[in-house]
């Protein structure tokens, strides 16, 4: 079992499907991320050695951004929506729906806490 960028890989599972357990990296990335390598996405975890797993822990790191630095970003912008106090912003503090959804019928998870 290895760690990458805090998500643990099953070592039953294809290498391109394991890497999508890291957050921030999809389907797409994770055939990337193999091809660039040379490694065949359709070996398993368990079938790697260990110079291929630190191949492909030095590439996430160096390409992509992953895990707690993306979800740090993430943060960073919601908290700059609400600084600046934009339309976006005071619905992220509010918990309504920000893209234009209705409320009047649906959005009743994020209308429960409001309404008590």
């Amino acid at each position: 079992m290895f760690y990458i960028s805090g998500a643990r890989l099953v070592d039953e599972k294809q290498v391109r499907i394991a890497l999508t357990n890291i957050y921030g990296i999809g389907p797409k990335k994770a055939i990337q991320i193999c091809n660039q390598l040379g490694i065949s996405g359709k070996i398993k975890i368990k079938e790697c050695s260990k110079y291929q797993i630190d191949q492909i822990e030095e590439r996430i790191g160096q390409d992509h951004v992953v895990h707690w630095e993306l979800r740090r970003g993430e943060r960073a912008d919601i908290e700059r929506l609400t600084s600046i106090s934009c339309y976006r912003g005071i619905r992220h503090q509010e918990g309504l729906p920000l893209r234009g959804q209705r409320t009047h019928t649906n959005a009743r998870t994020c209308r429960k806490r409001i309404r008590k």
